[in-house]
């Protein structure tokens, strides 16, 4: 489904969009909002890349920061859950990852850990590791499986 299509599929549905992102730095919301008549669908975007401000905005509990650090699937849920509270949005799409240079025998460059949050379902989650590529490309590749995880929710 392209960007439009996604966009259109949440017209027809009466969806709004709200991204909470990390690693891609509002990548995610900036494709969105790339197509012209998108502001009756997307209603805002976060870039939280600090764990404060993921705290501070997002509602991201500082306990889940510390227990499995930003880069996990429980922060991604939060997340995306956080850009539900703070907006009117009916769906929510999170990420959060390692674009690189660098990483960890633990976290490696290349990881990135996405959330869905949808009202009146359960969060989904996912961990996708697109490896140590580049920088450019992984926020590319990542910006993209967001996206794709945002038109899932729409079919």
């Amino acid at each position: 489904m392209t960007t439009p299509e996604l966009l259109q599929a949440a017209r027809y549905w009466g969806y709004r969009i709200a991204t909470a992102e990390s690693c891609t730095g509002g990548m995610v919301a900036a494709a969105l909002t790339d197509i012209a008549g998108s502001s009756d669908v997307v209603d805002c975007g976060f870039v939280t890349y600090s764990n404060d401000s993921k705290i501070a905005m997002l509602g991201v509990s500082a306990e889940t920061l510390a227990a499995f650090g930003a880069v996990s699937e429980q922060v991604a849920q939060e997340m995306a859950t956080g850009a539900l509270a703070h907006s009117r949005a009916d769906l929510a799409v999170s990420t959060t990852g390692i674009a690189g240079p660098g990483g960890s025998e633990f976290k490696p460059e290349g990881r990135v850990c996405f959330a869905l949050a949808q009202k009146g379902k359960p969060v989904i989650s996912e961990t996708v590791e697109f490896g140590a590529k580049g920088r450019a490309a992984v926020r590319k590749a990542a910006r993209d499986h967001a996206l794709a995880l945002l038109a899932r929710a729409l079919v």
